[in-house]
């Protein structure tokens, strides 16, 4: 953020027999001048320029200081950097760091309209809460806030970055499903209290592939956490198979997406699946002597034990069309018996149990890591407006800022110390970096901090991004 030039002066301690002694005078100084890599990703992928294409924007033209791709640039770009908040905007819109981000001819905003903005380039959170007010029917009747969001055209863009980040389509790909507690704390639209999670909350979906995210939903809390996947898998399954058509697809998620609608839709499109099994009398019985051999064998050493067990499963009631191949773990650990069950389309002959149940169902544990990243890194949780569609936009936003900074991670930081590290460590390290910065009728210079530790990793990244064409 920028600094503000106040006169006040600071005696600290001193230093040995040297005075020391502090102002806030030093012209405009910036500690989020790693972003600029940011706006370098932008120009190769251009996810920015194509989530602002999801928007319909009634304002007069003439009017206009703030395009809609300003207005989110803006948006995701503070996310990326750590400002949650929209009150934040009220400071960061006078940070030329941030407006040379977003793209602003005017760093400085020396040339507003209004000679109240003079000195701050971007939108105030005023504007910006726009974009999360509008309603869907909006026009250009309305007085404030008419800039509509198309949601079937972001979910669409949002598969199309999966796609495009490819040059050729993929053998194969596991699809993630996975819901969530995102805790509310107001009087928030859809509010609803969760049993299991002790706390009222929206409960949203999420689709991965790998690290890249597909699709995101926000959900109320009083549904069956499977509700709506079918809908929304059978969405992303199109859009992959139009591009993709020879594609054999995995399909994996825990207990909770266990449906035979799913398991009996995935059968009909020659789509694998991998689904956690909820325990219950029968299927502990399946495998009562397994469990009485792995807690035997326990006693005998004293170390963590599994047996695996195939067999065939149908329900009593029949909600199950058929009956299905399920692969049981019988553990037993220093706390005791710790029995799970996976439902799977995949032969035995290729993919034994133990195979089937540690090597493919577990690693969907990294999915998990992916939604903590988006939820705690870049705030996917901040859904305190009014509204569900506000909320949605807000989720949105999170998830742009996340396939922007994965893009970072997956183009710029390839064969760097971050290649692999969490949107928040690549925050604190390569985007926090203070710079001076100086603007002059031909130039905007960045002075960065000499001492910067990752500077070297920053010049990788830079070079890294330099090897890539500029797309927009």
């Amino acid at each position: 953020m920028t600094t503000e030039c106040r006169t006040k002066r600071f005696d600290f301690h001193a230093l040995s027999n040297r005075e020391v002694i502090a102002h806030f005078d030093g012209g405009d100084i910036s500690s989020d001048a790693g972003g600029l890599l940011l706006r370098e990703v932008e120009q190769r992928t251009g996810i920015l320029k194509q989530f602002a294409g999801c928007f319909t924007d009634y304002r007069k033209r003439k009017w206009i200081e703030h395009p809609v791709q300003d207005l989110l640039a803006q948006r995701i770009y503070a996310l990326c950097l750590g400002y949650e908040d929209l009150n934040d905007h009220d400071h960061l819109r006078a940070d030329p760091a941030l407006a040379v981000m977003v793209g602003k001819s005017d760093p400085k905003g020396e040339h507003r309209h209004e000679s109240r903005d003079h000195g701050k380039a971007l939108a105030g959170k005023s504007t910006l809460n726009r974009l999360e007010l509008t309603k869907a029917d909006a026009s250009s009747s309305e007085r404030y806030k008419k800039i509509v969001m198309n949601p079937e055209s972001i979910d669409r863009m949002m598969l199309d970055q999966f796609l495009d980040a490819h040059a050729k389509a993929k053998k194969q790909i596991v699809l993630d499903l996975d819901a969530t507690d995102d805790p509310i704390h107001g009087h928030q639209e859809g509010r609803y209290f969760h049993g299991y999670y002790d706390c009222y909350c929206y409960l949203p979906l999420y689709i991965f592939c790998e690290e890249f995210l597909l699709s995101a939903q926000l959900r109320t809390s009083d549904v069956d956490p499977a509700k709506g996947a079918l809908g929304d898998l059978q969405r992303v399954v199109s859009q992959i198979r139009k591009r993709w058509p020879k594609v054999h697809i995995l399909v994996r998620g825990d207990s909770g997406f266990c449906r035979d609608t799913i398991m009996h839709w995935c059968e009909r499109q020659g789509i694998d699946y991998v689904l956690g099994l909820a325990k219950n009398p029968r299927l502990l019985k399946e495998i009562k002597d397994e469990m009485k051999a792995a807690e035997d064998e326990f006693a005998k050493n004293g170390e963590a034990v599994r047996v695996f067990k195939n067999f065939r499963y149908r329900t009593l009631e029949e909600t199950w069309s058929r009956s299905r191949r399920v692969v049981a773990k019988a553990e037993h650990l220093e706390k005791g018996s710790n029995p799970r069950f996976v439902v799977t389309s995949l032969p035995q002959h290729q993919f034994p149990a133990p195979v089937l149940y540690e090597t493919i169902y577990c690693a969907r544990g990294d999915m998990e890591n992916r939604i903590k990243e988006q939820q705690m890194g870049l705030f996917s949780d901040r859904t305190s407006t009014e509204s569900i569609r506000g909320n949605q936009f807000r989720l949105y936003c999170s998830s742009i800022a996340y396939l922007l900074m994965h893009a970072l991670r997956r183009l710029a930081l390839k064969d760097t110390e971050l290649e692999t590290a969490q949107c928040t460590t690549i925050r604190l390290k390569l985007l926090k970096i203070g710079a001076q910065i100086e603007v002059t009728v031909r130039r905007v210079w960045f002075r960065f901090a000499a001492g910067c530790p990752y500077k070297d990793v920053f010049a990788q990244a830079f070079d890294n991004l330099q090897a890539i064409p500029l797309r927009y």
